[in-house]
């Protein structure tokens, strides 16, 4: 499934403004918007917390990753490219477990 099909299968996020991902110590490590060129990566970032208890732990990363369908290859070619896969990326390879924080419109 692409990405654009994918992101058809997403919770409504319409009542959101933005999500706030946090660490383990409750900082906030990035904010995804609500906005024309996020919107997608927030739905995806919001979908994965929703199935994982509000949190994005390394196999939840991973499975994001997938959900990014095409833009996957590209990312890996393209490291900075496309950041809210890259961060995935890392986190999947990590240990970390991050919170999402929906911040409402």
């Amino acid at each position: 499934m692409n990405f654009a099909e994918r992101l058809k299968t997403f919770p409504s996020v319409s009542h959101l403004a933005a999500v706030q991902l946090l660490d383990e110590q409750g900082q906030v490590v990035a904010t995804i918007e609500n906005k024309p060129g996020q919107a997608g990566s927030m739905a995806l970032y919001h979908a994965l917390a929703q199935q994982h208890g509000g949190t994005i732990t390394p196999a939840a990363a991973a499975l994001g990753v997938d959900w990014y369908g095409e833009h996957k290859a590209d990312a890996l070619a393209n490291p900075g490219k496309h950041t809210n896969l890259d961060r995935l990326l890392a986190w999947s390879q990590g240990s970390a477990v991050y919170t999402l924080k929906a911040i409402a419109a």
